[in-house]
């Protein structure tokens, strides 16, 4: 194993760097359509509302692997064959798209769940003073609401960072991806899974403790806003 380490280290630290980037994007770009689509669920619209449930539904209900090929090869393909378009996704684009598809939906869902924890008399609270209703999500319940949301999105993060692995088959150099190249040269497979599996191990374990920590500190504010009322 100290020899994989030797001679494939670097290889394999790139890779998980390529792997924490991927995830980073699409936990970001995931967070923006979350928001959206958060905020149609919540919203007083039936149409509104309709959207978020069928896109939530939809990608919750279409495996990541489908989701990952579909992105990749369906759309650039019907694109090209039906409209004449020159389309064309690198791995890292069509990787990006699809965990923000697949995060969106999920974070919508942390979203609508943090909105709804807020009590409806701050809302109301900030209408009687003439805000808007957007002005008044936007200043006064989201930003409590995503103080209750952050334990949440770390662990969509980890969530995420797992599921970059299954964008190997659309052949992003992450760190499954290289993982394979390196076992088809040196036939090594359970060195260099366990070597993959302790990486990945590292990072999630420092990431869940960022969650108990951030949760902790969470709790910790609630109850001193209850003791200071």
């Amino acid at each position: 194993m100290a020899q994989i380490i030797t001679a494939n280290g670097p290889i394999l630290l790139q890779a998980m760097g390529q792997t924490l980037l991927l995830a980073l994007l699409g936990l970001f770009f995931g967070c923006i359509l979350g928001i959206i689509i958060g905020l149609m669920s919540v919203v007083k619209n039936k149409p509104c509302n309709t959207i978020a449930t069928v896109y939530v539904n939809l990608i919750r209900g279409v495996p990541m692997i489908v989701l990952a090929f579909f992105v990749y090869i369906g759309v650039p393909y019907g694109l090209n064959q039906y409209f004449g378009m020159g389309v064309h996704l690198t791995a890292l684009s069509a990787g990006t798209i699809c965990l923000a598809l697949n995060c969106g939906a999920y974070m919508s869902e942390i979203i609508r769940a943090g909105i709804q924890s807020i009590d409806p008399g701050q809302m109301e609270a900030a209408r009687s003073l003439g805000l808007t209703y957007w002005r008044s999500m936007y200043r006064v319940v989201l930003p409590q609401a995503i103080k209750n949301m952050v334990p949440s999105i770390v662990n969509q993060f980890i969530i995420t960072l797992k599921d970059t692995s299954i964008l190997s088959v659309i052949g992003f150099p992450e760190l499954v991806n290289k993982a394979q190249n390196i076992i088809a040269r040196t036939f090594q497979s359970f060195e260099v899974w366990t070597i993959v599996a302790i990486m990945y191990l590292i990072v999630i374990l420092i990431l869940q403790r960022v969650a108990k920590i951030l949760e902790r500190r969470m709790n910790y504010d609630r109850r001193a806003a209850k003791s200071a009322k």
